[in-house]
């Protein structure tokens, strides 16, 4: 979001700082200035000539050894210190005879709960897959919405890079980074992949992608059905494709999660920019639906992921 920085702000300044940004890659991480700026400020600058870009990787904020903290780690880490503070509150607080914010949590546990029966097909599946599902949906709605939060994206430092005054937020959305929503798309179908081969076998599930069945089936069974020399190769290289469809999970996971945010930041700060009072918050409030949203479908459909690669396929 756009934020006024003059000289005398309590933001610091750091006239020689060197800062190395953490890029998503090479290809495609060019910074996106904002749409407009207030009346006589150039694009892309404050009000004292610093300049302020909204760029699709995260920057970095200081370094750990040879490790990089960027400042969408540092959200992350926000989010994960509420839900552990929160855990173990709420732990000490579990009664036989429930309180009012437990029943109103175990009312929700319930529905999520229906709605994951009609996923999986079986109670006893949905109480094994619930708490990593729901894991993935906590924690991506809190970085979602954090990133709303006043201060996200407008508090941060000013530094000198290539003869250029750069505002550098603190804090940026999580999921607003292409590395995090990479790393939790990885997680979850590789924990897809991990969960089929405990669940009905190495042989079976190696079977769902390299169909050496298939062609072993051949000799067998050429004088019964000789248009098995037809379908059967087919399956082995339908299997073939379905190795290319893991890849495409991970990669339409991660982008339609990080597409989905970046481009809200983009588009509040882009109302800010015109009009900081009053225009921005119905799209605060649209965000707010759309990180609830976001969050859901990607954990629905780590979901079926887990519930695909558990089930046997039948002859």
């Amino acid at each position: 979001m756009t934020s006024a920085v003059n000289e005398n702000s309590a933001v610091p300044v750091l006239a020689s700082a060197e800062i190395y940004p953490v890029k998503s890659g090479e290809a495609g991480a060019r910074p996106v200035e904002f749409a407009s700026q207030p009346e006589g400020i150039p694009q892309g600058k404050l009000s004292n000539g610093v300049k302020q870009e909204h760029t699709l990787f995260a920057e970095q904020i200081y370094k750990i050894g040879n490790f990089p903290i960027t400042n969408s780690v540092l959200n992350t880490w926000l989010v994960v210190l509420a839900v552990v503070v929160f855990g173990l509150y709420f732990r000490k607080k579990i009664k036989l005879i429930p309180g009012r914010l437990q029943n109103i949590l175990e009312m929700i546990f319930e529905m999520l709960f229906e709605v994951f029966d009609s996923v999986t097909g079986s109670r006893q599946k949905t109480l094994n897959f619930f708490p990593f599902v729901f894991s993935f949906f906590v924690f991506i709605l809190l970085n979602n919405w954090l990133g709303l939060l006043p201060g996200i994206g407008s508090i941060g430092q000013v530094v000198s890079e290539h003869g250029e005054k750069l505002f550098i937020p603190f804090f940026r959305g999580g999921t607003a980074d292409l590395n995090t929503t990479f790393a939790l798309a990885t997680i979850g179908v590789v924990a897809s992949h991990i969960f089929g081969v405990i669940a009905i076998g190495a042989w079976s599930y190696l079977n769902k992608f390299i169909n050496l069945k298939a062609l072993l089936e051949i000799p067998k069974k050429i004088m019964k059905e000789p248009t098995i020399l037809i379908v059967n190769p087919i399956k082995f290289f339908v299997g073939i494709l379905e190795i290319i469809g893991e890849f495409a999970k991970v990669a339409s996971l991660s982008f339609r999660l990080f597409g989905n945010i970046f481009a809200g930041e983009v588009l509040i700060a882009s109302m800010a920019a015109i009009m900081a009072f009053g225009l921005p918050i119905p799209f605060m409030f649209l965000e707010i639906m759309v990180g609830a949203i976001q969050a859901l479908i990607f954990a629905m459909l780590i979901l079926v992921y887990l519930t695909m690669m558990g089930t046997a396929e039948h002859e």
